[in-house]
């Protein structure tokens, strides 16, 4: 998902511990995502409860969103709303690439192989149930959250554009094309984590890019990083066959706008400026408010325990670690403003 800029973009390696004190915007649905491609079972099954329902988002958000208060960051979860019509194509797109995922994954499983896991990442989705869990375990563990007007992504942009947050928490590059001054990659999956099929291990560290460095390293205007993203492929529209982000870049300082590229392609994208516009201005809000609040032990554990037939002793731990960390938080100065 979202634009590939790889290899491109400027990126400087940060600890969680550098990011004490920050307010980090973090698109939900991203992380959503990561927690459900990457927390799984060896031959790639998600967690799940007695009932068959998926937890590896709730495991992902009550140990992982804990680790993250535990180093002093405040993290305020941004989910999607209405998705722009531009976005109907590829959401159409997605769900058939996933349900042949699924079904190779099925295949896999059955045979023994290897490549089921991979198969299984690739067939992850998100439905309504997931969406409805997390916002309420989010609550119970008093982390903020808020509705966006149509893209997450753009409207955790906007909050860092004003100041309502320091970075966005997205691994998507998409950020930078809604106008982020900040963004940080990386910041829900730090730590060691184990390659399937190879069985070895990566130290994954978070990332921070800045809009300004990106911007003068290439030699491109915000608009220009647009029309690569565009050309590149985005969440609206595939991009052209064979151009990668090197390519793309060459072409916009190449030509002077995105008409002459296509025309030396050979190619079309008709509504290229409308995509364009929709990253240049897309539908934000200041109608929100957030507000850290303390732990509510005994929900987490009814909800987690109870409903979702997780352990009581690891629950009880993580419990004590969350609600001491709000504790100590709340306590320093700088960050008076937790509760």
């Amino acid at each position: 998902m979202g634009v590939d800029l790889t290899d491109l973009v400027p990126e400087h390696e940060t600890t969680l511990v550098d990011l004490n004190g920050k307010v980090i915007a973090i698109d939900a649905f991203n992380t959503l995502y990561q927690f459900l491609s990457i927390i799984r079972q060896m031959d790639g099954t998600p967690l799940v409860d007695d009932k068959g329902e998926v937890t590896s988002h709730l495991s992902g958000i009550i140990y992982r969103v804990t680790n993250l208060v535990e180093q002093g960051i405040k993290p305020v979860f941004v989910y999607d709303g209405k998705p722009p019509v531009l976005k109907a194509e590829t959401i159409k797109a997605r769900r058939e690439v996933r349900e042949a995922a699924r079904q190779m994954y099925e295949a896999a499983r059955a045979a023994g192989s290897a490549e089921a896991y991979k198969y299984a990442q690739a067939s992850t989705s998100i439905n309504a149930q997931i969406i409805k869990d997390s916002k309420e375990l989010l609550g119970y563990m008093g982390m903020p959250f808020l509705i966006a007007p149509s893209e997450g992504e753009a409207q955790a942009a906007y909050m860092v554009q004003k100041g309502a947050a320091d970075f966005v928490g997205s691994q998507d590059y998409d950020s930078l094309l809604f106008g982020a001054p900040r963004m940080v990659r990386n910041v829900t999956i730090t730590g060691r984590r184990k390659i399937p099929r190879r069985g070895v291990y990566v130290d994954v560290k978070p990332q921070i890019v800045e809009l300004k460095e990106v911007l003068e390293t290439l030699e491109v205007t915000r608009e220009q990083l647009i029309d690569m993203g565009i050309l590149v492929g985005t969440d609206f529209n595939p991009g052209i066959y064979k151009v990668g982000p090197k390519t793309a870049l060459k072409l916009v300082k190449k030509h002077p706008d995105m008409r002459a590229i296509l025309d030396e392609l050979g190619q079309d994208i008709e509504n290229y400026q409308e995509i364009r516009e929709f990253f240049l201005h897309p539908p934000t809000t200041d109608d929100y408010s957030i507000k850290w609040g303390r732990p509510e032990p005994e929900k987490i554990r009814h909800f987690l325990c109870d409903e979702h037939n997780f352990s009581p002793e690891r629950v009880d731990k993580v419990i004590e670690r969350l609600d001491r960390a709000v504790s100590e938080t709340g306590k320093q100065k700088t960050l008076s403003a937790w509760f």
